[in-house]
């Protein structure tokens, strides 16, 4: 099961095999992003795979046939999409609730190689130079790129979308874009991003894949307006049918101007790509199981191993698939607001996660599917173990001359403890209770309560009614020992709403970083700056120096054992600190689709957008009659 996936973008944000295999990419010099020299991509610690001029990406098939629909619900969105309903077009403000994948329908300077760990290519830009100091970057646009009313994308529409976003944009686009000093159109096909000086190696591997608006269109129109106007754009997709909150499709632009050039050829090859807007799991199962809904990735363990029985499956014409999860570090964890003062005290925390049963909920709930999340980055070569080594041991001693360090650092990392998988661990519960003595929460009547007679009130946000069989038995833990323990379920708007403006006590996250993280996407969830700013994923509150001083270091990386270092160093502490309570992850997407389609395999490693990748198979769909 999943807790949702407000992922941050593209990059936005490894498994230990994925970062074993980045040993493939030696480490980086300066020289392999030199200065001066128009470069057709970028990358942060290794070389890049593919050669100026490449005429594909290896994961891309361009012998595949074009045509037909994918009818699916995504499995992770971005900024402000919401995979529940929608009310308007604008996916990159805050305001509202966008459809997931309206960022296709734009294009980038630069776009992401998804079989590399952090290499990024020109796609707008035919070129980029970087200037001697690292703080110009100078991009030289494609002349043949076109927005959809055929009219040529320029400089001045980089300028503008930079400037925009950087004022008024959705935190996740905004808060990197903080180091850019300026932007500015040397003419109409160069554009300059001047950095401030203080920006990490990484930030322009986030910046410059950034979705590129057209100045003219928003002349005329507010930006940050909530409307359902489809905005004019340039990528492979452009907004077809739709109807709010209930679906909306993506008509493939046949004459998309990149069509043919190694960033895009072999991609986007459905005509339509829809998605149906359902409020409850259920009901999009239902769809599915009647070919509504072709595709779909299950994240509820017991629906997979219990209700996959139908007709079509016992038919042979949906299929059940386990495919590997991408090499990157996976956070699933539940976030106590410390903007709540009862949630301040670590001891809080701590005996409320000590009432969470991981152990006997996988084995009766899950059904075994899920391993203990220990980690904000599980999954990777980020995840501390044992004491500190050498690299890290050094750098908590620089760490400790201008900080104070938490009690435990260099101990081994910690781990959550483990329960008897009875539901009931009374040692679990007696620590519990001890801890909550010592935060000043006495038992009074059976409700725990402060010095200044407040109860201990811990109200747990979701957005479906699946969530009540998995956090139920927590809730009625918790109320066991005197906690006020309730679970509210909100419709998808208010749910979207209140996290924006951090109005829970708990609520859940899982966000899958990139391979390598960069200090910008860890700032938006853990950083000093973030705290206080609504429609961050900084939920817990955190703001913390230590913390802000680490994610510098990790910016400041200058190969990929000093980045691992700095990342495993930030993993230590986030674990003592205990802002977060990490819950479960899996190694394998687990997905059903009804067989009409093809798709090339292995599946690349960093990044799986199906829609983008599979395509349809008219032979198979005449067979199951849905040609």
């Amino acid at each position: 099961m999943s807790l949702g996936f407000p992922v941050n973008r593209r990059r936005f944000l490894a498994l230990a095999g994925g970062i074993a295999a980045s040993a493939a990419f030696p480490p980086l010099g300066r020289a392999d992003n030199p200065s001066g020299v128009a470069l057709h991509g970028l990358s942060a610690f290794g070389d890049l795979k593919y050669p100026p001029g490449f005429e594909q990406f290896d994961y891309a098939s361009p012998d595949a046939p074009t045509g037909g629909t994918f009818n699916f619900q995504p499995g992770y969105w971005f900024y402000n999409q919401n995979v529940q309903t929608f009310n308007t077009m604008n996916s990159f403000v805050r305001r509202g609730d966008a459809p997931p994948r309206m960022e296709t329908c734009f294009d980038s300077l630069m776009v992401d190689a998804w079989d590399e760990p952090d290499a990024i290519y020109c796609h707008l830009a035919d070129s980029v130079t970087i200037s001697e100091d690292r703080n110009r970057y100078t991009f030289t646009l494609k002349r043949e790129a076109r927005w959809h009313d055929g009219t040529p994308i320029t400089a001045h529409d980089v300028a503008f979308t930079y400037r925009t976003l950087k004022e008024e944009g959705h935190p996740e686009l905004q808060l990197p874009l903080s180091v850019v000093e300026k932007v500015v159109a040397e003419d109409d096909w160069r554009v300059v991003l001047i950095f401030d000086g203080t920006q990490s190696a990484q930030a322009i591997l986030t910046i410059a894949t950034y979705p590129v608006l057209s100045k003219a269109w928003y002349e005329t129109r507010e930006f940050t307006a909530s409307t359902l106007e489809p905005p004019l754009a340039s990528g492979p997709y452009r907004v077809g049918d739709f109807s709010p909150g209930a679906y909306i499709e993506y008509e493939r632009v046949e004459d998309y101007w990149a069509r043919d050039i190694g960033t895009a050829r072999g991609l986007d090859q459905f005509q339509t790509v829809r998605f149906e807007f359902f409020q409850e799991r259920q009901a999009g199962f239902e769809a599915f199981k009647k070919g509504v809904i072709t595709w779909r990735e299950e994240y509820t363990s017991k629906t997979w191993v219990t209700e996959y029985v139908f007709p079509a499956i016992e038919e042979g014409k949906v299929l059940k698939h386990l495919f590997p999860r991408e090499a990157r570090p996976d956070m699933q964890a539940l976030a106590p607001n410390q903007r709540r003062e009862r949630f301040k005290d670590r001891n809080v925390r701590d005996a409320i996660a000590l009432c969470f049963d991981f152990e006997w909920t996988n084995a009766n709930l899950f059904y075994g599917a899920y391993e203990k999340s220990h980690s904000a980055f599980e999954g990777s070569d980020y995840v501390a173990t044992g004491t500190p080594d050498a690299n890290e041991a050094a750098l908590i001693e620089t760490l400790s001359r201008d900080h104070d360090l938490p009690e435990g650092i260099n101990g081994e990392a910690y781990l959550q403890p483990q329960s008897d998988g009875s539901g009931r661990d009374r040692s679990r519960l007696r620590a519990a209770i001890g801890l909550l003595n010592d935060a000043g929460w006495e038992n009074d009547g059976g409700m725990l309560r402060n010095a200044a007679g407040e109860t201990l009130d811990a109200e747990i946000l979701v957005n479906a009614s699946v969530f009540e069989r998995i956090y139920g038995p927590w809730v009625e833990t918790m109320r066991s020992l005197g906690i006020n323990a309730s679970l509210r379920v909100v419709d998808p708007a208010q749910y979207q709403a209140r996290l924006t403006s951090f109005d829970f006590d708990i609520a859940g996250l899982h966000l899958v970083w990139t391979a390598t993280p960069t200090s910008s996407s860890l700032e938006n969830v853990f950083s000093s700056k973030t705290a206080a700013e609504e429609g961050s994923r900084n939920w817990t509150g955190t703001a913390d120096p230590l913390i802000d001083a680490i994610i510098a270091e990790i910016g400041r990386a200058e190969n990929r054992e000093e980045h691992r270092t700095a990342m495993r160093v930030l993993d230590r502490v986030l674990r003592l600190r205990r802002d977060w309570i990490p819950s479960w992850n899996s190694a394998n997407h687990r997905v059903a689709y009804w067989d009409m389609f093809g798709f090339k395999e292995p599946k690349p490693d960093y990044f799986w957008p199906v829609e983008r990748l599979w395509w349809f198979d008219r032979a198979k769909a005449e067979t199951l009659g849905k040609a």
